[in-house]
């Protein structure tokens, strides 16, 4: 059966029908109010048609048709209007006493919960790759030595190690300076074989530790931290009566208090078709792949401080959430953020 541009016509009414009242749709009601110029019984074949290819569903409790996940896909795909939305100017209320970046994190949060009326999640910015600023090493006795390591986004971690020969001051100094001089501005993927051999040529002695503190390194290199999450307007997904229910409310409302699972959603692989500037992506239903959020849509984009430092802005909302103007918000939002971070460079 194939997908028509009648059917995508009457499926694009019932999903904007839908979206508006949250009532399921009957064909009348696509006669009366939309341009199809169709009668109420052709769009009930067609409908039946819908219903049948997986698009609309019927609840057991009325005549009329809701949208499927299916049917939502298709719609955030290729049917979101591109018309200039009415989108509020946040970018003077986002500055206004926000000088450090978790102020301005927590203000967008606020600002796109007020603007959407969903709950909204912001993450901490984080490094795609991160690279080695500093090493330090210290003896502590005759047979410990501590290793620090300062990274390229400042995070400072910390370790001792035990050592079978004991070293003498100037050849810890040689190590420093070897170490410095070879691994400074260099992550992961760099730490090849060649370069763990040059330190250990340069050195002439000690390998055993030269691989502890290597393996140090490498490990903070590639441990992930722990990222600050930002959460506004929770209790919002109280207004939608789908997601009102007692066990639907109390999961997502313990998800965003507890943020266990926020940053495994906010990380989700794109589904659908993306956007270049700020990957924005939708997830409908099931494709959030969290139980607790299978009644939901969660939007997602990506913001960029610098080269290689982002975070991600997500919007929860039930599936028939406004589309259009939660795609087009989150746009706006982007484009305020990214001339924010040019002003501060």
């Amino acid at each position: 059966m194939e997908l028509d541009e009648r059917k995508l016509k009457i499926l694009q009414a019932i999903i904007r029908t839908y979206l508006e009242t949250g009532e399921p749709v009957g064909s009348r009601t696509i006669s009366k109010y939309s341009d199809l110029n169709l009668s109420s019984a052709t769009i009930r074949n067609e409908m039946s048609d819908l219903e049948e290819m997986g698009y609309i569903l019927q609840p057991h409790t009325s005549a009329g048709r809701i949208p499927s996940d299916k049917g939502y896909r298709l719609y955030v795909d290729t049917m979101l209007d591109d018309k200039a939305q009415e989108v509020h100017d946040m970018k003077a209320e986002l500055t206004e006493k926000a000088g450090k970046i978790d102020d301005l994190l927590k203000r967008v949060a606020k600002l796109l919960a007020v603007n959407t009326n969903y709950a909204t999640m912001v993450s901490g910015p984080r490094y795609a790759s991160k690279k080695v600023k500093f090493i330090q090493l210290t003896l502590v006795d005759e047979r410990s030595l501590l290793v620090v390591i300062v990274l390229d986004n400042n995070v400072v971690k910390n370790k001792m190690i035990h050592m079978e020969d004991s070293m003498d001051q100037e050849t810890l100094l040689r190590l420093n300076f070897i170490m410095n001089t070879t691994l400074n501005g260099l992550d992961v993927m760099d730490m090849n074989l060649a370069v763990i051999q040059k330190i250990k040529e340069q050195m002439g002695a000690h390998n055993s530790v030269i691989d502890s503190v290597l393996e140090i390194i490498g490990s903070a290199l590639t441990e992930d931290e722990d990222l600050e999450i930002y959460t506004s307007g929770a209790t919002n997904i109280l207004k939608y009566p789908e997601l009102a229910d007692k066990s639907n409310a109390a999961q997502i409302l313990s998800a965003f208090e507890e943020k266990k699972d926020l940053n495994e959603w906010i990380e989700q692989e794109p589904v659908g078709q993306n956007d270049d500037n700020h990957a924005i992506q939708v997830y409908i239903g099931g494709e959030t792949q969290v139980e607790s959020m299978k009644d939901c849509s969660l939007v997602t984009a990506t913001y960029r401080i610098d080269d290689g430092v982002y975070g991600k802005v997500g919007i929860v909302g039930p599936k028939r959430m406004d589309y259009d103007k939660v795609v087009a918000t989150l746009q706006s939002m982007m484009e305020q953020l990214d001339d924010i971070f040019k002003d501060k460079k």
